[in-house]
Parts: C-alpha cells; structure tokens; sequence
C-alpha cells in the first residue's frame, strides 16, 4: 500500500535528482549519465507506457519514450531537436507543495505546484500532475507526469 510518505519521499528524490543533474553540468561532470540514472530510476519505462507532457516542450509535446525523457531533461540525445536540457538550467533547489494525494492501492495521484530555485535564488513556479506506480521493490515510479506554467491572468 502506497502512502502520502512515500509519494513525498518520490517528489524529494525527482527534485533531489533534477539539482544534481545541474551540479553536474555546472561541474563538467557526466550530467548526462545522471540524467540517465534519474529517467532510469524514477519514470517507469521499464515497466509500461509513460505518460510524459514535459512544461516546455512544444513541437514534441509528448515523451513516451525514454530517449525523449533523456532530452527533455538534459538536450543531449538529438531525440527531440527543440529540448535546451531542462534540467541544466543551474536549479540549486526543488520543492512541492501537494494540493491533493489520491492513493489507490499501489498507485498514487498527486497534484500541485512545484517551485525551482534558480541559481539568482528566484524562484520558478510551475504546475504538475504526477502519477505513481509501484515497481517490483515498492518503490514508486512516474507513470504519468504532467507540468506546465500557471495561466497568466490576462
């Protein structure tokens, strides 16, 4: 049985992942190795069909494949010529705030905002939608990941 922890545990690693990826790729370190191990680790790919509508991708708004996760977060694939690499933007720091955690069995759903800390310390609000599965070890995989930037009030 999923819990609201271990969704929260989830949230902390992706955000967790997304900072080092970017200290990597400030560091000259294999970042893209890290993107990776991040895609590898918290999507799940391997298990079925992933659910990927990246904030900022337009031309491929879609990543049902691995590859075109890899670029969205770090543009060095060629999978989808219009990525800039998200995730190598310099984010020191990640945090969500949950508006709700629907949890069913060994699945979750959770929704809110998430909020990126530029290298500046400005903070980058944005819009997410997550689903969660359960792998093999119990732990939870994004089987659907949804983010965009808020509306403008115009």
């Amino acid at each position: 049985m999923v819990t609201v922890a271990d969704v929260e545990m989830a949230q902390q690693a992706w955000g967790n992942g997304v900072v080092e990826i970017a200290a990597a790729h400030n560091a000259g370190l294999d970042y893209v190795q890290r993107a990776h191990t991040h895609v590898e680790a918290l999507y799940a790919y391997d298990i079925g069909p992933v659910l990927f509508k990246p904030t900022f991708a337009i031309e491929e708004q879609f990543r049902p494949t691995f590859e075109g996760a890899v670029s969205y977060f770090v543009a060095s694939n060629g999978a989808c010529p219009e990525d800039k690499g998200f995730a190598i933007k310099g984010w020191t720091k990640v945090r969500f705030e949950n508006d709700d955690v629907v949890i069913n069995g060994s699945t979750a759903m959770v929704m809110g905002n998430y909020f990126f800390t530029a290298p500046s310390g400005d903070e980058v609000k944005v819009e997410f939608s997550f689903g969660y599965i359960a792998d093999a070890n119990g732990d939870l995989r994004i089987h659907l990941h949804h983010s965009s930037v808020p509306a403008s009030k115009e």
